[in-house]
């Protein structure tokens, strides 16, 4: 697997993951949270959908080839693209709640990493 990373609109991941089949997106990626946590941790921020970033760092997550700090860096790099891109008043509102999923996966993410 690749670890070159390609961009595609704003967020930027592995190549493999833009490459991914289908059955495998759908096993590997479940947007933000641990998969069943859906209703406690929201794919979107004050109408910002990130389910792509969360869907990349899943797949990161999942493989365990990157470091977990580099996906956890990745994963905030991401959202903060996103909300840079959507502009608008809530900006500021998003990158706080941007940063609390970032220390929120930093710190509590370990038993979900991968090691390959």
């Amino acid at each position: 697997m690749s670890l070159q990373l390609v961009t595609k609109g704003v967020l930027k991941a592995p190549e493999g993951f833009w490459r991914m089949h289908p059955k495998t997106y759908k096993r590997v990626c479940n947007g933000a949270g641990p998969k069943g946590w859906g209703w406690l941790i929201p794919d979107t921020m004050w109408g910002l959908r990130i389910t792509k970033a969360a869907d990349i760092h899943d797949f990161m997550y999942y493989w365990g080839i990157w470091p977990k700090d580099f996906c956890d860096k990745l994963f905030y790099e991401n959202l903060v693209s996103l909300i840079n891109n959507k502009g608008g008043a809530l900006k500021y509102l998003r990158r706080a709640r941007a940063y609390t999923y970032y220390k929120a996966v930093h710190f509590f993410g370990a038993s979900s990493f991968k090691r390959n």
